[in-house]
């Protein structure tokens, strides 16, 4: 009872202050609680909140936690993860609705706006050097531009927000939604004003900063979306408007928009090119290291933009094996691996049968059965692997491991009750396979406990020449710069030259496929296919069979059957705390979708049994 009565008195003499040393150290230092006004009266100040706009950009590496901000993999036809608490699975089942749609994406880009629009609007007061003050201006600039861009990507058309809004003035304006033809010339016009105020690349005391570059590829970018087919001359939001009536999609298709991302991306990477930008080769130049390493070290010459994440280690846990300290979370699908070519550049799986069995090339030497008896002669794989992973071009082996694969030292058995494989607990592959892509195996050892830095690439070189070729191919049909620019991809990847003679339309199955592998798994895959309209397409995803425990794990089975609604699930829809707030940011004329969701809202009106994922491979014994 004593002890209880002098506690209680301690506590009393604090919260009264009479504690003397205690009210010393409740004391504040000047620089806790500043102002606005004070913020932008010194020059360290002002520098801290121009920084603290990057950390609005989203953790791209981070696929399984929503707040990594990148559900958009797990979405894709890439990845597949054995949990069920992400957007992602919800978006794959179908039954997300404005209710639980993810809004930490807008909400962390609408921050960002808000505190560049801050930024922009008192910078002036700085006392500082002109020209630095000129490259701060042009970083927020470029930053604004990159969020409205992160929510064009998303839900379309938009507001563009270019002042502060005071909380007295009228929100309302807040939800009026631009047309995207605005929209995507606000992106690239600031993208224009904040490359000239900046330098071509940066050195190394401030890799992350924004260059003229970063401007330059988010322009790019910007371009080839609306040229794509989602954006341009799309019949299916030919009614979507405004409540005063006007179309916010472009009504026509025009060719021309092709043209324009084409010649703008040739002169990003001539520009880049000529300030030291290239493509990034191993110093082995073995094609799989050329491959590996690009993403392994950090801010090689390839790297455009990209975000500093230091040690960090959630990525690499969720990818490794579980014999190795991993989680086995982030888990290719059969459709990624049969994207892959063989190592002379042919095609394995030319397509697929109605029962989702692949049409295979008998040309290509590609088998589904038995097991090699040689391991290949430049390391790739061990002897008595599956035929199925024998012989496939160098990206593979960089980016899939496969149950027989070597990784650090140690052979993975992915098979049922092996060290790696499904054994009763949360963590688990659901395909069989797990990503390799990003994973340093020399730095790392999580048993150990030892991380290396991570950085998230935004922009990389390779990207501008897929990009480049793809626009001129749609422009032009498949002249000799479409040829340059993709088989310098491949010959990077040890694989020939495409064929001579191509028509345009399998010079555009090439460009897919070879966007489909050279940027696996970078958040390009489910943007892509909602651009030219075939997510939809997508009807389950594969992978080997985690059941088993012989060799009979070696047969495709069916993980999950995936629900996409064309065109209702190309945009998301706001999620309904903001449309409770103004109903006005859903409102459009004469507009079907409005009425049941659609394109606009998404109102979740799908029946009970869309929504039901079936997981043959991950049932219980």
């Amino acid at each position: 009872m004593k002890r209880i009565n002098i506690v209680c008195i301690t506590l009393l003499m604090i919260l009264l202050g009479v504690n003397t040393s205690c009210a010393d150290y409740l004391d504040k230092a000047p620089d806790e609680d500043l102002t606005l006004d004070d913020v932008f009266t010194r020059e360290n100040y002002a520098e801290q909140f121009l920084s603290s706009i990057y950390w609005n950009m989203p953790w791209e590496l981070n696929f399984t936690n929503d707040w990594g901000h990148n559900p958009f993999v797990g979405a894709a036809d890439e990845l597949d993860y054995p949990y069920t608490n992400c957007f992602a699975y919800f978006m794959n089942n179908g039954s997300w609705t404005p209710d639980n749609v993810l809004k930490d994406i807008s909400n962390m880009a609408y921050q960002g706006i808000r505190k560049t629009n801050i930024f922009l609007e008192n910078v002036a007061k700085v006392p500082m050097d002109e020209s630095k003050r000129a490259g701060w201006i042009g970083e927020a600039t470029f930053l604004r531009a990159f969020f409205h861009f992160q929510l064009l990507r998303i839900y379309g058309p938009i507001h563009i927000t270019e002042k502060v809004f005071d909380p007295n003035e009228d929100f309302s304006e807040l939800c009026k939604r631009m047309p995207l033809d605005q929209c995507v010339d606000f992106i690239t016009n600031e993208c224009d004003k904040a490359g000239g105020m900046l330098k071509m690349k940066e050195g190394a005391d401030r890799y992350g900063r924004v260059t003229k570059a970063a401007a330059m590829a988010l322009k790019a970018r910007a371009l080839l979306y609306r040229a794509s087919p989602l954006w341009n001359g799309n019949p299916d939001y030919a009614n979507f408007t405004d409540k005063e009536g006007n179309h916010l999609f472009p009504l026509s298709y025009e060719a021309e928009r092709w043209k324009i991302a084409a010649e703008y991306t040739k002169t990003c990477i001539d520009e880049m090119e000529k300030a030291g930008y290239g493509l990034y080769y191993a110093p082995s130049g073995d094609p799989m290291e050329n491959y590996r390493y690009l993403f392994v070290e950090n801010w090689n010459k390839e790297i455009i933009f990209a975000k500093n994440v230091a040690i960090y280690d959630q990525m690499e846990r969720a990818a490794a094996p579980l014999s190795l300290g991993g989680w086995s979370g982030l888990c290719p699908t059969q459709e990624l691996v049969d994207a892959y070519e063989m190592a002379d550049g042919t095609t394995p799986i030319l397509g697929y049968n109605a029962d989702g069995s692949p049409i295979i090339n008998s040309e290509s030497g590609y088998s589904e059965e038995g097991f090699t008896e040689e391991a290949d002669a430049e390391g790739y794989y061990p002897e008595n692997t599956f035929n199925m992973f024998v012989d496939r071009e160098p990206r593979f082996y960089a980016t899939v491991t496969y149950s027989g694969a070597y990784w650090r030292g140690r052979q993975i058995d992915f098979r049922m009750g092996a060290p790696d494989g499904r054994t009763g607990g949360p963590d688990y592959t659901t395909t069989g396979y797990l990503m390799r892509k990003f994973l340093d195996e020399d730095g790392v050892d999580i048993l150990r406990g030892v991380f290396v830095n991570k950085t998230w690439n935004y922009f990389r070189l390779g990207e501008l020449y897929l990009n480049y070729a793809e626009a001129l191919n749609e422009a032009s049909g498949p002249v000799d710069d479409v040829y340059k620019y993709v088989n310098l991809i491949r010959k990077r990847s040890g694989l020939p030259g495409l064929k001579a003679g191509l028509s345009q339309d399998e010079m555009r199955q090439k460009i897919r496929r070879e966007r489909q592998v050279e940027l696996a798994l970078e958040t390009h895959r489910y943007f892509d296919c909602n651009r030219w309209k075939i997510s939809d397409q997508v009807k389950a995803v594969h992978g080997m069979d985690i059941g088993a425990r012989d060799n009979s794990f070696f047969k495709r089975t069916l993980v999950e059957e995936r629900v996409f609604e064309a065109p209702k699930h190309y945009l998301w829809p706001f999620h309904q705390d903001e449309v409770n707030k103004n109903p006005d940011i859903i409102r459009h004329s004469d507009n079907p979708y409005s009425k049941t969701g659609g394109i606009a809202v998404l109102k979740g009106n799908l029946a009970p049994d869309s929504c039901v994922v079936k997981r043959s491979a991950v049932a219980p014994e």
